[in-house]
């Protein structure tokens, strides 16, 4: 064993080709593939692990607070498999922070228990390979397992009814690409009120659209990986509103209906798709994930005529631009 305790940093991911629906609950198996970019460090959870054996139960600390039982019981699904693997019986303080808002679309869960799997494995002197990492994180929360790799990432829906087949891929390193960015509207920086987990099986038990979307899946992933590797902007763009637009609606035809855009979520949609068609290229593509906060992917030498038509919508709060990120990394306590 180590020496007990480890910090790491980890970042949230951008799907450009969703995730949404389980196909087993208790695995975080998803439905399809999906496809994402890892952020750059200008978004960021820095989580600490400490395994100490006088402690009675695991404890975590988010932002500050001491969390509730079902998010404890969600960071123990890590915990609990690296205490097996490592041979250790002791409980962990977790103390992570975000510098972004959390629970509001932003895949704060995505980054958390990536650097979650990170910090566990390394506080437990626990050696992983980068797909063992990815299916540990995928415990806690599916789309961690793409955050635990940098640059441009593949998330293998598999096959196998225990989940050794779904796991992460790097489809290109952050040099691969480094003219993307993301911009990042906040249009509310509030708790969504249905999170990720209960509205996917809501969709998955409900809406037809949903059984169309995933007949339509297969031909956009491999139309974006094709993107990624000729780093072709104008598809990427088109792809990504049109798969964000796919997973909206079949969450909104779901019953209960699953509306997590708002009206300026609705704004950005229609301004970007304005500034394309004024432009004669694709200069933007939008793409959101749980949450009414607005991805708006674009290229660095667009990024400050961009970034200032976002500002100019009533309703944006705040933007942050991120650029392509090369994964998690050990920290500083």
């Amino acid at each position: 064993m180590a020496d007990g305790s480890s910090t790491w940093v980890a970042t949230p991911n951008i799907a450009l080709i969703k995730y949404w629906g389980r196909r087993d609950a208790a695995l975080n198996l998803p439905c399809n593939s999906s496809i994402s970019i890892t952020l750059g460090e200008e978004v960021q959870t820095k989580t600490s692990v400490d395994f100490d054996p006088k402690l009675a139960r695991d404890e975590l600390f988010l932002n500050g607070k001491k969390a509730g039982a079902e998010e404890t019981k969600r960071a123990a699904r890590v915990l609990n498999v690296v205490r097996e693997k490592a041979g250790i019986a002791a409980k962990a303080r977790v103390v992570s922070s975000n510098n972004f808002p959390t629970k509001a679309g932003i895949a704060s869960s995505a980054s958390g228990f990536a650097a979650l799997a990170c910090a566990s494995c390394d506080a437990a002197g626990l050696k992983m390979g980068r797909k063992e990492l990815s299916i540990l994180a995928r415990m806690g929360s599916g789309s961690a397992c793409r955050s635990v790799l940098g640059g441009f990432v593949e998330w293998k829906a598999g096959k196998q009814r225990g989940g050794r087949d779904s796991y992460s891929v790097q489809l290109a390193q952050k040099s691969h690409w480094k003219g993307i960015v993301d911009i990042v509207a906040i249009t509310d920086a509030g708790r969504k009120k249905i999170g990720s987990e209960k509205g996917m099986d809501i969709t998955v038990k409900t809406s037809k659209l949903f059984k169309k979307r995933l007949l339509e899946v297969p031909s956009r992933l491999s139309r974006m990986r094709r993107a990624i590797r000729e780093r072709d902007f104008e598809a990427l763009a088109a792809l990504c509103m049109e798969d964000s637009d796919s997973m909206h609606a079949s969450m909104a035809e779901s019953r209960p209906p699953i509306v997590y855009l708002n009206e300026t979520s609705k704004k950005i949609m229609r301004v970007v798709r304005e500034m394309n068609a004024r432009g004669g290229r694709s200069v933007a593509g939008y793409t959101f994930d749980a949450g009414p906060n607005a991805h708006v992917i674009t290229r660095k030498k667009d990024a400050k005529k961009v970034g200032a038509m976002l500002r100019k919508i009533r309703g944006v709060e705040r933007l942050f631009t991120c650029g392509v990120g090369g994964g998690p990394r050990k920290a500083a306590y």
